[in-house]
């Protein structure tokens, strides 16, 4: 898994949109038991700190000390750094593992044979994500335009499967349809700029050229935002299966 997120963490945590929680209800309910879940690539918590509300223990693993250092803190949430294909944790223990935005970095061989290890016979794998935001047409044009011409040479070939809607990772499990959910953001200008300076791609490019890409767009998307809050919609990226053995 690369870590393309340690430095700038903080951003991440403040800047990151969450995941709706009735998704969550949906995916809970079908859980037999809510003894322990596992949140692998765990980032800043966001998924950790909605499965505390529903199981007796959260285990949320990341491979980046600094974004462990800025995760949402629970009592029920133990934080570790681990990989995601090898972990210290015992056979047959979790009930859920869930993945948000992060898949895409595993290896997805070693990584499944984890979760065939460490998940209890009928757990459930719940694998999340968001595509590229929506807002009105004038500001997706601009966004659009850094997303595709300027950045279009600095994102890592795994942001693909994001573009693809994670229909094309391997994914060999029982899988089970999901409803549509929402995932809807009321943002200020202020959050929309700060949500795109956590874009890999953006870091990549002020790495190289040592230079902020996002000032090639800032007047053309600061006039199309406005002076007040817009809706921002996320479209959700889900594949949930039951873990068969």
């Amino acid at each position: 898994m690369k870590d393309l997120f340690s430095n700038h963490s903080e951003e991440y945590a403040r800047y990151r949109p969450n995941y709706p929680r009735t998704l969550f209800e949906f995916v809970i309910k079908l859980c037999k038991d809510k003894e322990i879940a596992w949140d692998c690539g765990t980032g800043n918590g966001q998924v950790a700190d909605h499965l505390s509300n529903y199981f007796h223990k959260i285990e949320a693993t990341d491979i980046s000390e600094n974004q462990l250092e800025n995760a949402i803190a629970r009592p029920n949430i133990n934080y570790s750094k681990q990989r995601a294909e090898i972990t210290n944790f015992p056979d047959h223990l979790f009930d859920l593992i869930t993945v948000a935005q992060a898949i895409h970095w595993f290896d997805f061989e070693g990584f499944y044979k984890e979760v065939n290890r460490t998940a209890k016979k009928d757990a459930f794998i719940l694998i999340l994500g968001y595509g590229l935001l929506k807002t009105s047409s004038e500001t997706d044009n601009v966004i659009n335009k850094l997303y595709r011409n300027i950045l279009d040479n600095y994102w890592e070939p795994e942001r693909k499967y994001l573009d693809e809607e994670y229909r094309t990772i391997p994914f060999p499990f029982e899988e089970i349809r999901v409803p549509n959910f929402q995932n809807e953001q009321f943002w200020s200008f202020e959050q929309i700029w700060g949500y795109l300076q956590t874009w890999s791609a953006v870091r990549k490019y002020i790495q190289i050229n040592q230079e902020d890409p996002l000032d090639l767009i800032k007047s053309e998307l600061k006039k199309a935002w406005g002076k007040n809050s817009m809706k921002v919609e996320f479209p959700l990226l889900i594949r949930l299966g039951r873990i068969k053995k």
